[in-house]
């Protein structure tokens, strides 16, 4: 499978842990240089505006799309290749996943979970057979993982976790599936 464009769910806020954004920038420099077009949230701070910056900086394509409500709140990125604004929060969700060859799931908030569980869900559903990644930067889906590895044993997942997901710890990680 050949990935051309690549979502990235990821916090508008950086966390607490520099190890989040310094992840975020190697993705987008990653990305940039295998020619990669990054579709995203839109934003300008947090970790989405470590990765989409780092992107820009090697001359990477970037996408974001973003609905009107976070337009300032998450401070909408003006320098990017294209930004397209929507009206709404589904439709922004829908239009990145319709835009993607595969996703990737950096560390966020509420916002990056829906994403991240959306997307899943719909693969489960085979809507989609996108590949879904999480960069697992610094440890912090490793509570979220054992939950899901918890829901598998308890027999609520239809498939094999590792059949929906691939956990990568560092954005150079992704290089195999590129």
């Amino acid at each position: 499978m050949k990935i051309n464009t690549l979502a990235v769910f990821c916090g508008s806020k950086s966390g607490n842990n520099p190890e989040f954004a310094a992840a975020a920038k190697a993705l987008g420099v990653l990305l940039a240089e295998k020619n990669i077009t990054l579709i995203y949230g839109g934003g300008n701070k947090g970790i989405m505006g470590a990765v989409s910056n780092a992107a820009l900086e090697k001359q990477g394509k970037v996408i974001g799309i973003i609905p009107e409500i976070l337009k300032d709140r998450e401070h909408h990125h003006d320098g990017i290749t294209e930004l397209i604004i929507v009206d709404n929060m589904h439709t922004r969700k829908k239009k990145i996943y319709e835009r993607c060859d595969a996703a990737i799931i950096l560390p966020g908030g509420y916002g990056t979970m829906d994403e991240f569980f959306e997307m899943l869900t719909w693969n489960q559903l085979s809507i989609h057979n996108k590949k879904i990644f999480i960069l697992n930067s610094a440890g912090f889906y490793d509570h979220l993982l054992a939950f899901a590895q918890n829901m598998q044993q308890e027999d609520f997942l239809y498939d094999k976790i590792e059949d929906k997901l691939v956990v990568i710890n560092n954005p150079e990680d992704l290089s195999d599936y590129l």
